[in-house]
């Protein structure tokens, strides 16, 4: 029976044979996720399992990235429970301080994600990790409790949705404009419950920072999870984060005969970067349409596009410019190890000199959390993954989503532009 790659890894971790969409299955799981947002929840309903350990130390993860430093008394106790947790059930991988990072981009980088591994996260972007070829989701903070009990969940298998990007990518266009051009045609709902599976020449040959930026935001299409055929860009990626345990990893890829809900191709050519105007990510529009938004702050990170690559090419824009005056740029690097070759590098001083506010690896203002919050009335174009009402702060404000190279620009016009505006 010919199956998509989705269908393979499920079924593999299901012991099954094969699978078809819309079976309901119970899987085993290689890591479980949480932050200390959903971890303190995940936490209480693990004590009311019974268990007195986690099902696998090595292979639960908590990281306090959402509110820290600590912004808060609400947020220090949050985040003192999960230590606490951690420390009690001698979790080998629990981040916090100077060692944590975007839960996003610190599992990848560290190696703890392999392709053909399930990783279930009590975050919806957990499905960042289809980039790697991986199944990877979010759940609730519920199910992730059950989980770090049983090492094991049960699923639907999705249908899957295939993408092909053909043609030859613009200057300044890349993965982020790809997947907001493509829930621009199919909306937020448009592969609800499905696997979005990238594929095309220009999957094929885009860099693994990217691929992280397109699986991370099927999410906001209504996926289940997002995936790209691991191949030798991700061989080479793993190789290099995981050397030890590389060799675990399973290559999977579709049948060439597998059956797909819907193929839809993209012929990216005459693609412009691509804005998303609030309040959706849906709401998208090519960046020649000429709507110059007069901005208040543009913040560059996030597990989006927080990546050592996303800040050489926000810095490549900024370099010998600064923000207009009365703007705000925010830049967050998604990890110590991102932002110590940052600094290495020279971006980090590129950005100071461009008078950005550098802050620590975080989510920051991301989700209205802390360390860029906006006021009723302000406008902010920002490198991150959602636009909702108030999803940056006042209910009243406005988001809009971008690219690094977009975002530089437009923190340089003080409105929303691209680098050929310079």
């Amino acid at each position: 029976m010919p199956m998509t790659i989705t269908e393979k890894i499920l079924a593999a971790h299901a012991g099954k044979d094969t699978l078809h969409p819309g079976d309901l299955v119970q899987v085993r799981v290689d890591m479980a996720l949480a932050n200390d947002i959903t971890a303190p929840i995940a936490i209480q309903v693990f004590g009311e399992t019974g268990r007195e350990t986690v099902f696998d130390r090595d292979r639960t993860a908590l990281v306090a990235d959402h509110f820290v430093p600590n912004k808060d008394i609400a947020s220090a106790e949050q985040v003192k429970l999960l230590r606490d947790f951690a420390r009690r059930q001698k979790l080998t991988h629990y981040y916090e301080g100077g060692d944590v990072g975007i839960e996003h981009v610190i599992l990848p980088e560290k190696g703890l994600v392999l392709p053909g591994q399930v990783v279930i996260g009590a975050d919806s972007h957990t499905c960042t990790y289809g980039a790697l070829g991986a199944f990877s989701t979010g759940v609730g903070s519920t199910d992730l409790g059950v989980i770090m009990a049983t090492g094991e969940t049960w699923l639907k298998v999705p249908p899957t949705i295939r993408v092909n990007f053909e043609g030859t990518l613009k200057p300044y266009v890349g993965g982020k404009d790809l997947i907001l051009h493509l829930i621009g045609m199919i909306g937020v709902e448009g592969a609800l419950y499905s696997a979005l599976e990238f594929g095309g020449a220009v999957i094929r040959n885009m860099p693994m920072y990217q691929r992280l930026t397109m699986a991370n935001m099927a999410i906001e299409a209504g996926a289940k999870n997002g995936i790209v055929e691991p191949d030798d860009i991700t061989r080479a990626f793993v190789k290099d984060r995981a050397p030890e345990t590389a060799d675990r990893a399973v290559y999977c890829r579709s049948d060439s005969d597998a059956r797909y809900e819907r193929v839809i191709d993209i012929d990216v050519s005459t693609l412009g970067p691509q804005i998303a105007f609030p309040h959706s990510p849906a709401n998208v529009r090519d960046i020649t349409t000429g709507d110059a938004v007069a901005l208040d702050q543009v913040f560059i990170g996030s597990c989006t596009n927080g990546s050592l690559e996303d800040l050489r090419d926000a810095a490549s824009i900024l370099r010998g410019r600064r923000a207009a005056a009365g703007l705000r740029l925010i830049v967050i690097p998604g990890s110590p190890r991102i932002y110590r070759e940052a600094v290495r590098e020279g971006i980090i001083e590129t950005f100071l000199e461009a008078g950005a506010v550098i802050g620590p690896p975080c989510c920051g203002p991301c989700l209205g959390g802390h360390m860029g919050i906006l006021a009723s009335g302000e406008r902010a174009l920002a490198t991150t993954n959602r636009n909702f009402v108030g999803r940056m702060g006042h209910t009243e404000s406005f988001v809009y989503l971008a690219n690094p190279f977009v975002a530089a620009a437009s923190a340089i016009l003080g409105r929303i532009g691209g680098p050929d505006d310079l």
